[in-house]
């Protein structure tokens, strides 16, 4: 496990937010950077799961977060625009963003795999992680210290059989990550790396592992050191840097 400790008010006044916050990694990680001081904005789909971490967050007695119902599948260019206008308007800036929703599709030969769903994963991986990074990024730069961490996998960094678009996604993602890293490196106050989480006991790993036990895997708590390192104060300065929660 990656060996970090966080002090306790590492995050304090900080405004961050997170991807898929409604379960999972998500979830957790949002839950960890409320309990260490942040303002944490939660993003995704199911509406439920996200007001579920709010009220979990609220009775622990973190600062008050904030729920975004926001499909990145079906989201027009338009709702980015609208989207990162209200987080202007409520916050003033951005501190943080963890990307980290992202859905798995088929697990299947190329051959196999259909246009459809290819462009699926492609487009809630990717075209959807552009989107919110490029879009996001005047709110970043307004920060004195921000990070953006994106959400990676072994099979974005070796590519393997039957992992198909997820595979290339998560390539695309390392690229995303090293391309803004260069971009913003003594240019702005933001910096830009990689988590690859490994095995966790989460839904989505399952899905891909349904024969296994879950139980020999960590729980998304578990992981978490690396998670506040790269989102702190403690690693201002690393930029660009591929690392693994395990």
């Amino acid at each position: 496990m990656f060996d970090y400790t966080a002090r306790p008010e590492l995050l304090k006044d900080r405004v961050i937010l997170v991807t898929g916050a409604g379960r999972g990694i998500g979830a957790a990680a949002a839950k960890t950077y409320a309990a260490h001081g942040a303002t944490v904005l939660l993003l995704g789909k199911t509406e439920a799961n996200l007001t579920q971490v709010y009220d979990e967050i609220e009775a622990a007695g973190h600062p008050q977060p904030a729920v975004i119902p926001f499909n990145l599948e079906t989201a027009l260019p338009h709702q980015y625009d609208e989207l990162a206008a209200m987080i202007e308007n409520e916050f003033g800036h951005l501190d943080g963003l963890l990307h980290n929703a992202s859905i798995i599709g088929p697990r299947t030969p190329i051959e196999q795999l259909s246009g459809d769903n290819f462009m699926r994963v492609m487009q809630v991986n990717v075209n959807a992680m552009f989107m919110l990074t490029s879009t996001l990024l005047p709110l970043l730069k307004l920060s004195q210290d921000a990070s953006v961490v994106f959400t990676s996998s072994s099979v974005g960094r070796k590519g393997r059989a039957y992992w198909g678009a997820y595979g290339v996604s998560k390539f695309a993602t390392e690229g995303l990550m090293q391309t803004l890293a260069d971009e913003v490196d003594g240019v702005a106050p933001v910096r830009s790396n990689s988590i690859n989480p490994g095995g966790t006991r989460t839904s989505m790993r399952a899905q891909a592992y349904p024969g296994e036990n879950p139980l020999n895997n960590p729980t998304p708590e578990e992981i978490m050191p690396v998670y506040l390192y790269l989102m702190g104060p403690d690693s201002t300065g690393i930029n660009g840097q591929a690392f693994n929660a395990q």
